[in-house]
């Protein structure tokens, strides 16, 4: 552990703004709700906190006056205790394995979005006026080999597909759980630090997207937090600004757009690649026109940044926005034009962006449909809008892509006042199956 960072136990303490007095009484509460008696106080959480693990029933009484599920307390101390009430861990010079370890911590904090704007908006401040790390190469260390073996599982265990998510989603949290103990650990040169903090990111970035997929949302936030500070360790400001316009997309997802603003502008400040801007960009535009009240002149000056950046992006690109393309361009303006109300430009858009896309990206081409529907409704071309819904339904089960299939279902009412038809109807029965 780290000592320049404060025991996880004071962390925990002081999110919740607790004194050791304050603590130990909290324990002994717990201790006389099941009619037994406790000697906790101030000096045995200062032992605590200095290194002396609490025994089993101290620490279920622990994770109870800490506010948390006793099952909370069957992880290995002390690597259960939440350090921040919301999951946001603040970014230090030495955070990447407390925000690990928050990501990792089995506790679902459902309202995590919702108490968090705040800290995630002020996270994104934090990166946005901090200096990256300036983690440096050097000599292969030790554990370089054992580092090799780990990428090169994740590495086939990401590309295994998504017919074995459920299984290969908990060997990679297991991977991530090995990286941070040795992390954690410390003692690596330079080169092996280095490449345990990649890891760390990849890691962590791919497990967000697999919980965002599924709706597991506070659990992606926290993923992709983890990541964040990783990569800020790593000093790259290009893939940070990305994964901060992933806490964005997730935010606009919720329909949390003024917090998605937020982050995006914070993120646009060090972002510098033309890809990673250009994506960036149709973000922020997407969210200025979906807002309750939309912001069409600030929507339309970040679509026109966005397709100034893709034109001088060139080839060599970050890998985190390699897939950026001109089809994503097409169909993400589209769409912005759709919510700005501009019906006719967006529908030819969404279709010309859906035929420039390659075959490869399924996944994808399945939301696209999914706005193709949603275009075609505005217009009140009915069957059309059925045939694009279906086809976006059957591409989202045949990926294993739940989150495409909930923009599908989003749809359902706006079809129902059209059941007679019977492209329709045979939509909305495979909907219900």
């Amino acid at each position: 552990m780290d000592d320049r960072e404060p025991h996880p136990l004071t962390a925990a303490r002081r999110a919740r703004g607790l004194s050791q007095t304050a603590l130990a009484a909290r324990v002994r509460q717990a201790a006389a709700r099941r009619g037994l008696r406790s000697g906790c106080d101030r000096t045995r959480i200062r032992k605590w906190e200095r290194g002396t693990v609490p025994d089993t029933d101290s620490q279920l009484y622990l994770a109870e006056a800490l506010g948390h599920p006793p099952e909370a307390g069957a992880q290995p101390w002390p690597h259960w205790l939440p350090r921040t009430p919301d999951g946001v861990v603040p970014l230090t010079p030495h955070s990447a394995v407390p925000a690990l370890r928050e990501a990792l911590t089995p506790v679902e904090r459902r309202t995590l979005l919702a108490l968090s704007s705040t800290g995630l908006t002020g996270l994104a401040g934090q990166w946005a006026s901090s200096r990256p790390g300036t983690s440096t190469g050097g000599p292969p260390g030790a554990g370089e080999d054992f580092v090799g073996i780990l990428r090169a599982s994740a590495d086939r265990l990401t590309a295994a597909g998504p017919a074995h998510a459920q299984h290969t989603t908990k060997l990679l949290t297991a991977h991530l759980t090995t990286v941070t103990d040795m992390l954690d650990t410390g003692g690596h040169r330079p080169t092996t630090r280095r490449r345990l903090h990649t890891l760390a990111a990849d890691l962590a970035h791919t497990l967000a997207w697999r919980h965002f997929d599924h709706g597991a949302h506070p659990l992606a936030a926290r993923h992709w937090i983890a990541a964040l500070h990783n990569t800020h360790a790593l000093g790259d400001t290009d893939r940070g600004a990305g994964l901060i316009s992933d806490l964005a997309y997730q935010a606009a997802w919720r329909n949390e757009h003024p917090l998605a603003q937020d982050l995006l502008t914070h993120a646009l400040t060090r972002t510098r690649h033309p890809a990673a801007r250009s994506l960036l960009n149709l973000r922020l535009a997407r969210s200025l026109a979906a807002s309750p009240t939309p912001a069409r002149r600030a929507a339309l000056r970040a679509l026109h940044a966005a397709e100034h950046d893709l034109n001088r992006a060139g080839t060599d690109r970050p890998s985190w926005c390699t897939w950026m393309s001109e089809a994503d361009l097409t169909v993400d303006t589209g769409q912005t034009l759709l919510d700005l109300g501009d019906t006719r430009p967006a529908h030819h858009l969404l279709t010309q962006g859906e035929h420039l896309l390659p075959p490869s990206r399924d996944k994808t081409r399945g939301i696209f449909l999914t706005y193709q529907a949603a275009s075609h409704l505005a217009h009140r071309d009915i069957e059309p809008a059925a045939h694009a819904a279906t086809a976006a339904l059957e591409l989202a089960r045949r990926t294993h892509a739940p989150r495409c299939e909930q923009l599908v279902q989003r749809l359902t009412p706006a079809f129902r006042p059209y059941a007679r038809h019977d492209p329709v109807a045979r939509h909305l029965r495979n909907v219900d199956d």
